[in-house]
C-alpha cells in the first residue's frame, strides 16, 4: 500500500507580508467583482463596455497567476505551499473551518489554464457574441463561470471547494440556458442541473463523513490523519468523492448531460470543456490523493469508471453528425484517459493533470474553431452540410488541424506526450486496461479524420445561401494561440518537469521499468492511430459523403447516434422508477393521508348535520322533548325499582 504524501503549509494571517501571495484572494475577486457590477447595472447601462470589463478582469487573473508561478518556481520544493486565511466561516462546537486558500504546485497549473485559457476565450467571444442583445449578461455570466472555478481550485478545504463547486453548477446552468427561448436550450441546463446535483450528494456525503471521521475538512489534517483511518472508511469517501467527480466530469453513469449542453454558445462550450467545469472532478480525485492512496477499492471503482467512459465517449464521436457534439463525447473520452491516470495512482496523478494541461489547449481550440465553421455557416452544426472548407477558413482550417494532430496524439504534438504517458502506465499497472486505452487511442484516430474530413475536405455540400468567410481577428487570435499551445504543450514534459513541479503535493514518484521501453509503447500508440485514421479515409474520405444522414444502418450506428442508449438506461434505472414512486406516494397521500382527515372532517359534518336537526327553534318542540325525557327517565326508575 502506497504512503500518502503529507501536505504541510504555513497559514497566513491576513495582511501577513509574503509578496505576490498576500494578493491570493484577488485572482477570484477580479472575475467575482466582474460578473457583480454587470450583473448588478444590468444590460443597458454596461452594453457598451461590458465585454471589455469581463475581458480585462480575467486577463488581470491570469496575470497575477503568472507572476505568482514565476515566484513559486524561483523557490525551493518545500515553500512552494502557501496558504492564506481570510476570515472565521463555520465556528461550531469542535468543528472550525476557514475561509481558507491554498497555493501549491497543483492550484499554480490550474490557475494559469482557467485564467490563460478563460481570458482567450473571453476575448474569443467578443466577436462571437457581438450582435448578441444579452452580450452583457453573457460576460457578467463568464466572470462568474471563471471566479467559481478559482475558488473550486484554491480552496484549502473540502467546504470553501463545495463553494466553489456548486457555483460552477450555477454558472453552467446560466451559460448552458442562455439562449432560453430555445425549448432545447432551456432543457439541456436543467438537465445538467439535476444531474450534477446527483453527483453532489456523493460529494456533500464525503464531506460529513470527513468531519465525523477526522473532525476536520482542511485538506492538511486529513492528509496528516489519513493513515489513522480505516480502509474501510476511506474506501468509502473514495467512492463518494468519485460520485461527485463523475456528475462534474461527465463519467458513465452520469455523463448523459454533457451532449446535450452543446445548446449553449459556443464559448461557453469551450469553457466547460478545457478549462472550468468537466475538470474540476479530475482536480477532485488527484487532490484527495491521500485519501485514494490508501483506497485501493476506490481507486480500482475510479479505474473501471474511467476505462468504460473513454471507449463510451470515443464510440459517441464515431457517429454524431453536429459538430459540437462529437467534440463533446470526445472531451468525454479524454476526461476518462485523465480519470484513468488519476485511478492509477503515482506516477499517474501527474500524467493526469498533464494530460488535462493539453487537453485544455487543443479542445479549447477545436470548440472555438468549430465556432468560426459554425460563423462562417450561419450557424449550421450538421458536419453533412461542411465540405471543402480549408481553402475558404485557411486559419480555422490551420489551427483546428493542430488540435487534431494532437488529440490523436499525432509525434511531437501535445497529446503524443501526455495521453501516451497515461497508456504506458496502465500497461505497466493494468495490462488489460492498457489495452482497452490504446484501443480507446485508435477509436480516437477514426473519429477525428472523419470530422476533418466532413468539415475541411470531400466535396462542397453547403446550400447556396450560405457564403463561408473567415472570422474576424478577435476570433482567430486566439485560435493561433491555442493551436501554438497545442503544438508545444509537451514541452512541459521535458526532463520530467511537470512529475518534479508536483511532488510537493502528489509525493514521490517511485522508479519503476514499463514492460515494454517507452518508445516501444508510443510506437504501437502511433500505428494503432494510424489504423483508425485510415479506416476513416476508407469509410468517410473516398466517398462521397450524403447530406443527409443514412437511415439503413448497423444496430452499432445506431447505438453510437443514440449515445450508447445512456438517456434511455437512466430513463429505465432511475427516472421511470423515479415518477412510479413519486406517483405511488401522491396516491397514498391521496388516498390514506388525505382520506383520513377528509373522512373524520365528513363524519363530524354528518353528525352536525343530523344533529343540526334538532335545533328548530320553537318552543312547543323543546318543551315536547323535555316532557318525553321526563317520562323516559321516570319509566325508567321504576322499572330498575320494580
Amino acid at each position: 500500500m502506497t504512503e500518502p504524501f503529507s501536505l504541510a503549509a504555513p497559514v497566513l494571517a491576513p495582511g501577513a507580508a509574503d509578496g505576490v501571495f498576500n494578493l491570493l484572494w484577488l485572482v477570484i475577486a477580479l472575475p467575482a467583482a466582474g460578473a457583480a457590477l454587470l450583473l448588478l447595472l444590468g444590460d443597458r447601462l454596461t452594453k457598451p463596455f461590458a465585454h471589455w470589463l469581463g475581458v480585462a478582469t480575467i486577463t488581470g487573473s491570469f496575470v497575477l497567476s503568472v507572476i505568482m508561478f514565476v515566484t513559486a518556481w524561483g523557490r525551493d520544493e518545500a515553500d512552494r505551499q502557501v496558504a492564506q486565511h481570510l476570515w472565521d466561516w463555520i465556528d461550531a462546537g469542535s468543528l472550525h473551518i476557514g475561509m481558507d486558500l491554498l497555493y501549491d504546485p497543483l492550484s499554480a497549473l490550474f490557475l494559469l489554464l482557467i485564467t490563460g485559457v478563460g481570458a482567450l476565450i473571453h476575448l474569443y467571444s467578443v466577436g462571437y457574441m457581438e450582435h448578441d442583445d444579452r452580450r452583457p449578461r453573457f460576460f457578467a455570466y463568464l466572470n462568474l463561470f471563471v471566479a467559481a472555478m478559482l475558488m473550486l481550485v484554491l480552496a484549502e478545504n473540502y467546504v470553501a471547494m463545495f463553494l466553489g463547486w456548486e457555483g460552477v453548477g450555477l454558472a453552467s446552468y446560466l451559460l448552458i440556458g442562455f439562449w432560453q427561448h430555445k425549448p432545447s436550450a432551456a432543457a439541456a441546463a436543467k438537465k445538467a442541473f439535476v444531474v450534477n446535483r446527483v453527483g453532489d450528494v456523493g460529494m456533500s456525503l464525503a464531506i460529513f463523513l470527513f468531519i465525523t471521521t477526522f473532525g476536520s475538512v482542511s485538506f492538511t489534517a486529513i492528509s496528516a490523519a489519513a493513515p489513522q483511518a480505516s480502509e474501510t472508511t476511506l474506501n468509502w469517501l473514495g467512492v463518494l468523492l468519485l460520485v461527485g467527480a463523475c456528475a462534474k466530469s461527465a463519467q458513465v453513469p452520469l455523463q448523459s448531460w454533457l451532449l446535450d449542453a452543446m445548446e449553449g454558445p459556443t464559448p461557453v462550450s469551450a469553457l466547460i470543456h478545457a478549462a472550468t467545469m468537466v475538470t474540476a472532478g479530475v482536480y477532485l480525485v488527484v487532490r484527495s490523493n491521500f485519501i485514494f492512496d490508501l483506497a485501493p477499492t476506490a481507486r480500482t471503482v475510479v479505474v473501471i469508471v474511467a476505462t468504460v467512459t473513454l471507449l463510451w465517449g470515443a464510440i459517441i464521436g464515431c457517429a454524431k453528425d453536429d459538430i459540437k457534439k462529437g467534440l463533446a463525447g470526445s472531451t468525454m473520452s479524454q476526461i476518462g484517459y485523465m480519470m484513468l491516470g488519476a485511478g492509477l495512482g503515482l506516477p499517474g496523478y501527474a500524467f493526469a493533470i498533464f494530460h488535462l494541461l493539453t487537453h485544455g489547449f487543443f479542445k479549447a481550440n477545436m470548440f472555438l474553431g468549430a465556432g468560426s465553421v459554425m460563423h462562417a455557416m450561419d450557424d449550421d452544426v450538421d458536419m453533412r452540410h461542411y465540405g471543402a472548407l480549408q481553402k475558404l477558413l485557411p486559419v480555422t482550417f490551420l489551427t483546428f488541424a493542430m488540435g487534431y494532430l494532437a488529440i490523436i496524439g499525432f509525434p511531437l504534438f501535445s497529446g503524443f506526450w501526455s495521453k501516451d504517458k497515461i497508456i504506458e502506465v496502465a500497461l505497466t499497472e493494468r495490462p488489460i486496461i492498457g489495452i482497452c486505452a490504446l484501443l480507446g487511442a485508435g477509436i480516437t484516430g477514426f473519429y477525428m479524420t472523419r470530422m476533418m474530413f466532413m468539415t475541411f475536405f470531400t466535396g462542397k455540400r453547403w446550400s447556396e445561401g450560405v457564403h463561408p468567410h473567415e472570422s474576424p481577428a478577435v476570433m482567430t487570435i486566439p485560435l493561433i494561440v491555442l493551436a501554438a499551445l497545442s503544438v508545444l504543450g509537451g514541452v512541459m514534459l521535458m526532463g520530467d518537469w511537470i512529475v518534479d513541479w508536483l511532488t510537493p503535493v502528489i509525493g514521490q514518484v517511485p522508479e519503476e521499468d514499463p514492460p515494454l521501453p517507452a518508445f516501444v509503447i508510443s510506437l504501437i500508440a502511433v500505428v494503432v492511430v494510424a489504423i483508425g485514421a485510415g479506416l476513416a479515409w476508407v469509410f468517410v474520405g473516398s466517398k462521397e459523403v450524403p447530406r443527409e444522414a443514412p437511415r439503413d444502418v448497423s444496430f452499432v450506428t445506431r447505438a453510437a447516434r443514440a449515445e450508447l442508449y445512456g438517456n434511455e438506461i437512466n430513463d429505465y434505472l432511475v427516472v421511470n422508477p423515479s415518477l412510479r414512486l413519486t406517483s405511488g406516494l401522491v396516491a397514498a397521500d391521496s388516498t390514506v393521508v388525505d382520506g383520513g382527515f377528509n373522512g373524520g372532517g365528513l363524519v363530524v359534518s354528518g353528525a352536525a348535520q343530523g344533529l343540526r336537526r334538532l335545533q328548530t327553534g320553537y318552543v312547543r318542540s323543546y318543551a315536547l322533548s323535555l316532557l318525553g325525557g321526563a317520562l323516559l327517565l321516570v319509566l325508567t326508575l321504576v322499572v330498575v325499582n320494580v
